[in-house]
């Protein structure tokens, strides 16, 4: 879901009306696939967040920054050193497209003023970023070559060409009249593809309110139109040109299904999805802020990476618990090849030596006389079979002990990843991802030296306060569930966490007084959020006070054992938490 670029039309009158004229002060570039430029104007500075995030690619201003890694990326070294103290000329749109260019000024050698300009074009999975000057490109954020693409590639030194232009009418500058020629032309389309066809930079957002505005389903082919319907379209489109020009006010929309799932975005008022929760902003770079926190679009540096990576070493650790279970399994069978070996020890004088694939004989261990058929190995003597039968016994035996033990090792394995992907869930600041990404080089996941502190800040727990003024703690990670039970929590403050399963340690602070049941349950509810069992119903919440709680010398981080517990089966109303978690920006990120 991405705004249309009928859409980024008053998107960028907004941008341009903020920012023409302002100084580019700072630009950093806090992932892979955003930039920011910190852009000062006088008396006020702007953030202009740009995101090819392929969810929702967008330009729109920021109301407080994001945080950056230690080191700037390449691209946005490039940018610091093309960029930095120029000022912005103009931003405007190429047609109607998802495309957008940002003319910066600056100055060159002998005080000449040269422009390069910024160009965005947000289309999706094709979204880029690119600097281009005198019409060939500086560099670009997705470098894109013959391997990856055989129609364009994107490469510095090369001609950059926009885009040809459609062949199609825009509603701001074409009359109505000539519109609705074209959106009668072919009888055969359905409503909303002829209006795609017809009006240029309308996307199936546009075109369905069109249809809604004009009392016509989309679906409907044009050829069974009247003239009194197309009157209706025709007023739909005056209608929603009248209210994407904007003037003084604009009201941006996003319609919101269940669990919040954006299913549509516009700058102008949406009426086509009449169940729909519709949220309103009196910007569109408030309503683009607002569509990236609910799709998720900014994502922390190595978040991902590390999250594949516990992705690919829990396949491997289950896979591996299989292979375990199999040769377990077979391992079970060591007291037949015994057996095999005693009976063929009592017959081996009335057979002869590699005659016989294998043998018949009464079972020596059967009370009622059944016999056994013991398979033979015929390149070898009767008395290699029997040794070979005492070798296998033998080794199956020992390999039970082992085969235990490496089952053991490998189900902690897979608990202990878990609870890594459970802090990848609960991780929302720089800080908090370099705390896994140290642990991960510590367990032996990662071959990477640890990274050096740098001025971010420290990361914390948690910190949510119940209705009646108890405080609670919530760990991020396994680092911060260590620290925050054995050295923030008193030793009668409560303990909870889900019953075996990774999830966030939970301490009420309640120093040894009775905890209210509201509390209880309340803390309960937060160990089944921050857990990975969240959105599950009955989810088994242990709870006890921190001195019944101990950790086993030489255990991996988070690793805790207790006593004296009791449980709770929670089933966690997100409702009720969400005021709770609202306290905590962060929490709402996780």
């Amino acid at each position: 879901m991405s705004l249309d670029g009928f859409s980024m039309h008053p998107l960028t009158r907004e941008l341009n009306d903020a920012l023409a004229g302002g100084r580019i002060d700072k630009i950093t570039q806090p992932n892979k696939q955003s930039i920011i430029l910190s852009v000062r104007q006088p008396g006020q500075n702007f953030l202009l967040h740009i995101s090819i995030n392929s969810q929702n690619p967008s330009a729109h201003l920021l109301e407080k920054n994001l945080e950056n890694p230690p080191e700037p990326p390449v691209f946005c070294m490039v940018l610091r050193k093309q960029l930095e103290t120029g000022r912005i000329a103009k931003i405007r749109q190429h047609g109607l497209d998802r495309l957008l260019l940002i003319d910066i000024d600056s100055l060159a050698a002998g005080g000449r003023i040269v422009t390069k300009t910024l160009v965005l074009e947000l289309m999706g999975k094709y979204s880029n970023i690119i600097l281009v000057q005198d019409g060939q490109i500086i560099d670009a954020l997705r470098k894109i070559g013959e391997n990856s693409s055989r129609v364009r590639t994107v490469l510095p030194g090369q001609a950059y060409e926009l885009p040809p232009g459609q062949d199609k009418l825009s509603l701001f500058t074409d009359s109505l009249d000539d519109i609705m020629t074209v959106v009668k032309k072919d009888g055969s389309l359905r409503l909303d593809k002829a209006l795609l066809a017809a009006c240029m930079g309308f996307g199936p957002v546009s075109a369905k309110e069109v249809c809604f505005s004009a009392g016509l389903a989309p679906s409907i082919h044009i050829d069974k139109l009247d003239a009194s319907d197309f009157a209706a379209v025709r007023q739909g489109l005056e209608e929603i040109r009248t209210a994407a020009a904007g003037g003084e006010k604009t009201e941006a929309v996003l319609l919101l299904g269940e669990n919040n799932k954006v299913l549509a975005m516009a700058a102008f008022p949406l009426h086509y999805l009449p169940e729909a929760a519709v949220l309103t902003f009196p910007t569109v770079s408030a309503m683009l802020e607002k569509a990236d926190s609910l799709l998720g679009s900014y994502v922390l540096p190595d978040k991902d990476r590390f999250r594949k990576l516990v992705k690919n070493e829990l396949t491997r650790a289950e896979n591996k618990l299989t292979k375990l279970d199999e040769e377990i399994a077979a391992a079970e069978n060591a007291e037949e090849f015994k057996i095999r070996g005693d009976n063929l020890m009592t017959y081996q004088y009335q057979f002869k030596d590699r005659e016989d694939p294998s043998v018949t004989v009464p079972n020596i261990y059967s009370e009622t006389g059944e016999t056994i058929t013991i398979p033979l190995d015929q390149r070898l003597t009767l008395v290699e079979n029997m040794q070979a039968c005492y070798k296998k016994y033998d080794k199956l035996k020992r390999a039970q002990q082992l085969l235990q033990v490496q089952r053991r090792e490998c189900e902690d394995s897979i608990t202990y990843l878990e609870s890594i992907e459970a802090s990848l869930l609960a991780s929302s600041s720089l800080a908090e991802i370099a705390e896994i990404h140290n642990e991960l080089i510590a367990s032996g996941y990662l071959r990477e030296k640890p990274k050096k502190k740098n001025n971010d800040k420290p990361a914390h727990p948690f910190h949510f306060k119940a209705p009646d003024g108890m405080d609670i703690l919530v760990g991020k990670n396994n680092y911060q569930n260590d620290k925050l039970t054995f050295k923030t929590a008193r030793f009668n403050d409560t303990w909870f966490h889900t019953k075996d399963i990774p999830g966030s340690h939970v301490v009420l602070q309640n120093g040894g007084a009775e905890p209210s049941d509201e509390d209880i349950l309340l803390a309960a509810s937060l160990a089944a959020h921050f857990s990975k069992a969240r959105g599950s119903s009955k989810i088994p919440v242990d709870y006890t006070e921190i001195r019944y709680v101990k950790k086993p010398s030489g255990s991996k981080p988070g690793f805790v054992i207790f006593t004296n517990q009791k449980t709770l089966y929670i089933t966690p109303d997100d409702r009720k938490l969400a005021p709770i978690l609202a306290q905590d920006p962060a929490a709402l990120q996780s």
